[in-house]
């Protein structure tokens, strides 16, 4: 956070209007020019905006929508929220995200599916062009998780106008943050209204409430702190992109294995995560070289006690979360810090 924030900040709360109101507005039709979508609808978090996102694509009852196992939880939620069925289906083992082969053997055995939620998980977009197919193919509605894909893009086109509806959240660790936060995108103006109708009571105007709906509004607070950071977001993707570009080329010749970035793909680098069969040694040896790292996700979605009820088979997934391990990549890394972290997995990695 910078001073342009706090200036916003306070211009706000000097014009008093502190709830959902004008700068909500002006907040969605910006976001939803930048990620080049027709509408934009801000949430008061990313799990809120897929909740509300399932509700306007009518996920409920009787349904069943698949995802992935390798994600944060609130991902599964968003369906249970609903009372639909979840269906994992494992990953791809190079980009984490869910392999659209194993989601095609599925639906060719017979899988009767609803929706498909593709996660972009650490900020590299899933296949979404053979998810598009599949989707008119078997006419499923395609949901994006694009949680940690801020400006993230296939083919130049950015996430967030690649599915029937796309997610996004602005919790602090993501490549913007309005604090807390979270915003829907879609080219689909029907799937637009319903979505805002039920973050808001499910209110038409006034006191007219022809549905129930949940206060799942974004705070003018929030929305002005997001319109700066969203300007922001453009150098905050290069700084990323830069250093993942060096950590990259010094550990290329290590026994990591590094992220990819398939032909097409832009990676916008939420987490730049490393694989290696020893993981937990790698990340002691960095805590001890003063490295901080992290495992984005140790326990797949299958393996949460909320979920543990599910029949599963996903081994791609499961070999994952033991291997996985994520290192500073932020904007707010110098030269030598980038340097550094490189070094010290080298160092750890030759011991």
């Amino acid at each position: 956070m910078g001073e342009e924030e706090k200036a916003r900040v306070m211009e706000v709360m000097d014009e008093g209007m502190l709830a959902d109101g004008p700068e909500v507005r002006s907040f969605e039709r910006e976001f939803a020019d930048y990620v080049e979508a027709d509408h934009g609808v801000a949430t008061s978090n990313g799990t809120t905006a897929l909740h509300a996102a399932m509700k306007a694509i009518d996920v409920g009852p009787g349904d069943t929508v698949v995802t992935t196992p390798f994600t944060y939880i609130a991902t599964a939620n968003a369906v249970s929220f609903c009372n639909a069925d979840i269906e994992l289906v494992d990953i791809d083992p190079e980009t984490y995200n869910i392999d659209p082969d194993a989601l095609e053997a599925r639906l060719a055995d017979g899988l009767d599916v609803d929706a498909v939620i593709a996660v972009h998980l650490y900020g590299l977009p899933a296949a979404m062009g053979r998810l598009r197919e599949l989707a008119d193919e078997y006419d499923f509605a395609l949901v994006e998780d694009a949680a940690q894909a801020h400006g993230a893009a296939v083919d130049g086109t950015p996430v967030g106008s690649l599915g029937d509806v796309a997610c996004f959240s602005f919790y602090p660790t993501k490549n913007m943050t309005t604090g807390e936060g979270g915003m829907i995108t879609t080219n689909d103006e029907d799937l637009a209204v319903r979505a805002r109708r039920f973050v808001d009571h499910g209110r038409t105007e006034g006191y007219d409430h022809p549905e129930v709906g949940h206060n799942f509004r974004m705070t003018s607070i929030a929305a002005a702190i997001g319109r700066v950071q969203l300007d922001r977001l453009p150098g905050y993707i290069d700084s990323r992109r830069e250093n993942a570009r060096v950590l990259t080329e010094r550990l290329t010749d290590t026994a990591v294995t590094t992220p990819v970035e398939p032909d097409g793909f832009r990676h916008t680098y939420n987490q730049y995560t490393l694989r290696y069969e020893a993981r937990d040694d790698l990340m002691a040896a960095l805590e001890d070289a003063g490295v901080g790292s992290k495992v984005y996700y140790p326990k797949p979605v299958h393996m949460q006690g909320a979920y543990d009820h599910l029949d599963v088979s996903a081994p791609v997934t499961e070999r994952a979360v033991n291997e996985v391990l994520s290192v500073p990549v932020h904007p707010q890394l110098s030269e030598a810090d980038v340097r550094a972290v490189a070094d010290a997995v080298r160092e750890a990695v030759s011991r």
